[in-house]
């Protein structure tokens, strides 16, 4: 099971998280970052670093946050951010996109 960003991560994309992850799985978007699931090797530590604690296990997701392990699953289906699984996040660089459900949330 991956780890998933959440709520909390929305407008604030601290990047604490981005310097810690040894494999390069948590991506940019335009408002949050995203955990490439099939990359993620589920370390935890992005969880440990992360500064507004919007980082879960995918088991201990808060019934409240549900949605965001669909959502961050979803940010990388091609349709959405074109992305796919392109093996680094630094590769890929920030994709000033984000998942639809991401978009409706109040700034």
């Amino acid at each position: 099971m991956t780890y998933v960003i959440t709520a909390p991560c929305i407008d604030v994309k601290d990047g604490t998280c981005v310097d810690v992850c040894p494999v390069d799985c948590i991506y940019e978007g335009g408002r949050m970052f995203y955990i490439q699931p099939d990359e993620c090797i589920a370390c935890g530590l992005c969880e440990t670093v992360c500064p507004v604690e919007a980082i879960y296990h995918g088991d201990d997701v808060p019934s409240d946050m549900a949605a965001f392990t669909e959502i961050n699953r979803r940010f990388f289906d091609p349709a959405v951010s074109g992305l796919g699984s392109p093996g680094g996040a630094s590769r890929a660089g920030p994709v000033e996109i984000d998942d639809p459900d991401i978009l409706k949330q109040a700034s």
